[in-house]
């Protein structure tokens, strides 16, 4: 495609650009441009706390003569990472209609392992078992990276003890539970020059050869040497280097998270806009604050209040001097007063 600069000068006008300087399975590194700190720190937040995925919630452990305890092995399942490809398709389980747990709002995996040799056995992510109906057959299933296939280790078994267990993968965000976060870090940078002086750097003899440089400092233009400070510049210059935890791949964590944004910001504009008349700018006749000044509906005159307004009668005494209360006159006659 043809580079067009009046194409990418209007793109840079009408708002926020990504620059994409590296991507793999494990992490991404972009820059946001032309966008200002509110909308950059809210995207971060989003992507480490508001992407839906999946996670093992309910454990029932049917057999478990291993050392480790119930509760112990059941936190070790819902921390090990779920693929969350598809997860849109489900159902949160607090929007679904069945009794607990179905195929329209989770995922059903088992294990069953028994130690028959005469060595230790180890139990990994593989062995836990999608069954039952799913939206797609990738949904809920473990992450296994590692280059043996075997997954996150779960637990050791002694010769003859077993375990057997059924899990109830959900959907979530981290919000709930970290165990529902799609990433694991999410670096967040401007400003690599300290040009614009948000930070005082503590060092003991120079700061120059105590605080190098971030990788992100050869992407701008240093400060010359007695260069005046600018008192109203502000960051528009954004570097995110997001990693994620397995459930979703890098790319599709920042994707994700503009989406959450954007649905967000049309929930809130569906609110001010009230379609349906019930809030600010729709046909609204439930009670509402009165008027200033508008006579007997209003703080103004002809109104009635238990402190007294404008010369009106109220039971603290109508507002002028000497007026009587319900604990007595009042020691402040008109004109006179008790101060010396």
């Amino acid at each position: 495609m043809d580079y067009d600069p009046m194409v990418m000068d209007d793109a840079e006008a009408l708002g926020p650009v990504v620059k994409i300087s590296q991507a793999d399975s494990v992490r991404v590194k972009y820059e946001l441009s032309n966008a200002d700190i509110a909308f950059a720190n809210s995207l971060r937040r989003v992507m480490l706390g508001e992407i839906p995925t999946i996670a093992i919630d309910l454990v029932e452990i049917e057999e478990n003569s291993s050392v480790l305890a119930d509760e112990f092995i059941a936190h070790r399942l819902g921390l090990v990472p779920l693929n969350a490809d598809g997860v849109d398709s489900l159902l949160y389980a607090r929007d679904c209609d069945c009794d607990g747990c179905c195929e329209h709002c989770s995922v059903r995996l088992t294990l069953h392992a028994k130690c028959t040799g005469d060595e230790n056995m180890h139990v990994f992510a593989r062995d836990l078992v999608p069954t039952g109906d799913r939206v797609n057959q990738v949904v809920g299933t473990p992450v296994v990276k590692d280059a043996e296939g075997l997954g996150p280790l779960l637990l050791k078994l002694r010769p003859g003890q077993e375990v057997k267990l059924e899990c109830i993968a959900k959907k979530g965000i981290a919000k709930e539970h970290a165990k529902w976060a799609p990433s694991a870090a999410i670096g967040f940078e401007y400003d690599p020059h300290n040009k614009l002086r948000h930070l005082d750097y503590w060092y003991e003899a120079d700061a120059k050869a105590e605080w190098p440089p971030s990788e992100y400092a050869a992407w701008e233009e240093p400060p010359q040497e007695g260069e005046p400070f600018d008192y109203d510049a502000v960051p528009n210059r954004f570097y995110f280097n997001v990693e994620s935890a397995g459930p979703l791949p890098p790319d599709i964590i920042v994707s994700e998270g503009i989406k959450v944004i954007q649905q967000k910001l049309a929930g809130l504009i569906h609110e001010l806009a009230d379609e349906g008349g019930d809030g600010m700018n729709g046909d609204y006749n439930g009670p509402r604050s009165p008027e200033y000044g508008t006579g007997a509906d209003g703080f103004g005159g002809g109104y009635t209040t238990p402190f007294g307004n404008g010369g009106n009668q109220s039971s603290w005494g109508g507002g002028a001097a000497g007026s009587t209360t319900p604990y007595g006159t009042t020691p402040y006659g008109a004109g006179q007063n008790n101060w010396s």
